[in-house]
């Protein structure tokens, strides 16, 4: 498979496959999430099961024409929508889970329940992010932007696995990984780093599979090959990084937000741990944000679908 480039690659590949994913989205009561399910319905790639108040749903009269593809289950109470929509992804009634118009809290809540929820004993929840940013050549992975406030040794290492695992099904066949840091230089003073020499030895060591790993690097130097050729900095990521794994999840959330606006980066992304993708975009995400978070999901979805 040619690896995917860009956000519109995504869809022209997801409408070879031929199947649409089945799709239940929690409180779509709002016209970015329309956005995104009319989209991905005329694109052939999804189908949807709408849990939440139908008196808002009717307020979007375009989704009228596409009711083949729709179904509408009326639940007023949003947390009661969020626990039926659990249900549907644990008796296999859909694919791919996705928030609407309601607290991220709220949804997690029934989530992480641990009698009813969807992680899984001994699963990392996290968060990836992919990016088209217009001055990089290819699609741009990181994580952790909106879990993990301070990933340890091991959930850096699921952070990882799950990256090396999406970049597969984008078609990334030895994804360049670079550890995030402010720095180069490896100190006690920051902890992180010292984990990430235990990393690059793993992925020496072949832990990883075929995949390149180094750092600390800066996001520059990841992304940059000439800025690690000014500081004399050898790396086999070499200013063509894949994935970017930051160390707390306040440098990742700027760095999210701050490219997003100032370099009108196009965004996606979704939770990995638990049993399904869970699209999980914020409430004020535009509609093509939330489009590329669904078609995201649709591509790293492996279960069977009509």
């Amino acid at each position: 498979m040619k690896p995917i480039e860009n956000f519109s690659q995504l869809t022209d590949h997801l409408k070879t496959l031929g199947r649409r994913k089945r799709v239940v989205v929690v409180c779509a009561n709002d016209p970015n999430t329309e956005y995104a399910i009319i989209r991905a319905i005329e694109e052939g790639f999804a189908e949807f099961l709408l849990i939440g108040d139908s008196a808002f749903l009717q307020r979007y009269p375009a989704l009228q024409k596409y009711t083949e593809y729709i179904r509408i289950v009326h639940i007023e109470d949003p947390d009661e929508a969020a626990i039926e929509s659990v249900r549907v992804i644990r008796e296999n009634e859909a694919d791919i889970l996705m928030k609407g118009i309601i607290s991220t809290d709220n949804l997690l809540h029934a989530i992480l329940d641990k009698e009813r929820g969807l992680l899984p004993a001994g699963k990392v929840l996290t968060h990836l992010a992919v990016m088209q940013i217009p001055s990089y050549h290819k699609l741009l992975f990181f994580s952790d932007a909106a879990v993990i406030p301070r990933p340890t040794l091991q959930q850096r290492i699921e952070m990882i696995w799950y990256a090396i695992h999406t970049c597969r099904n984008f078609g990334i066949e030895r994804p360049r990984i670079s550890l995030i840091h402010c720095t180069e230089k490896v100190s006690a003073k920051f902890p992180h780093s010292l984990d990430y020499v235990n990393i690059v030895e793993l992925a020496e060591a072949g832990e990883f599979g075929d995949v390149i790993i180094d750092g600390p690097l800066d996001v520059r130097t990841s992304c940059e090959q000439a800025s690690g050729d000014i500081k004399g900095i050898v790396s086999p990521i070499n200013g063509q990084a894949d994935v970017l794994i930051f160390p707390n999840i306040e440098s990742a959330n700027t760095f999210y937000k701050s490219v997003s606006l100032f370099a009108q980066a196009e965004m996606a992304g979704m939770l990995q741990g638990p049993v399904c993708p869970v699209v999980l975009p914020s409430r004020s995400d535009s509609g093509l944000s939330k489009y590329n978070s669904l078609a995201m999901a649709c591509l790293t979805c492996k279960a069977n679908s009509k």
